[in-house]
């Protein structure tokens, strides 16, 4: 549910800590919009601490989480690539440490660190490989047997993240949801 990529901010935090690259620190604290939908942006950021929501608005307002993003998380490298507008928005959930690379140092750690690459494109390839199952599950599944998986893979999910998110993340009404957190609360003490 809330994915991480270790080996990612670990290598960062090399990097941060060589002094060599045009990578800093800003901090971001609960409910903090950091990029919002369809901007541009000049910058990188990587998770070095905390939980952030990626989220697609439509017209009306509604949000439809893609992910929520935790340690070791990239996000704006796709409007690097792509050189265009953001996809998402993305807002801090819990108070959030980053590091934050320039377009020229990104550059410049793919073309020269062939290390810092491959963590880049496996990562790339990670949020591909991720989206599709769960997209799918989610729309296979009754609401009950999602909060269950969720519960499995993020046992205090229900604590962390607001039962709006959580609705918004497996797609449905947060009267839907609280119907489901209420019956599965009745069967098992486990909710």
């Amino acid at each position: 549910m809330i994915r991480t990529n270790l080996k990612l901010v670990a290598y960062t935090e090399n990097l941060f800590n060589s002094g060599e690259y045009d990578i800093w620190k800003e901090e971001f604290g609960p409910k903090q919009k950091i990029i919002e939908q369809d901007h541009r942006y000049n910058k990188i950021y990587l998770i070095k601490s905390g939980i952030a929501k990626c989220y697609i608005s439509d017209e009306n307002g509604k949000e439809f989480i893609q992910e929520f993003l935790g340690e070791g998380m990239e996000f704006g490298e796709l409007e690097f690539f792509n050189k265009g507008y953001t996809i998402c928005s993305v807002e801090s959930i819990t108070a959030l440490k980053v590091f934050v690379f320039s377009y020229a140092s990104f550059n410049q750690l793919l073309d020269s660190d062939r290390q810092f690459n491959q963590l880049i494109m496996k990562a790339l390839a990670d949020k591909i490989r991720y989206k599709a199952p769960r997209h799918s599950y989610q729309h296979s599944y009754p609401i009950e047997d999602n909060l269950i998986r969720l519960k499995e893979l993020f046992p205090e999910f229900t604590e962390i993240i607001s039962k709006k998110d959580i609705a918004n993340y497996i797609g449905v009404t947060p009267r839907s949801l609280n119907r489901a957190l209420k019956e599965l609360k009745e069967k098992s003490d486990q909710f």
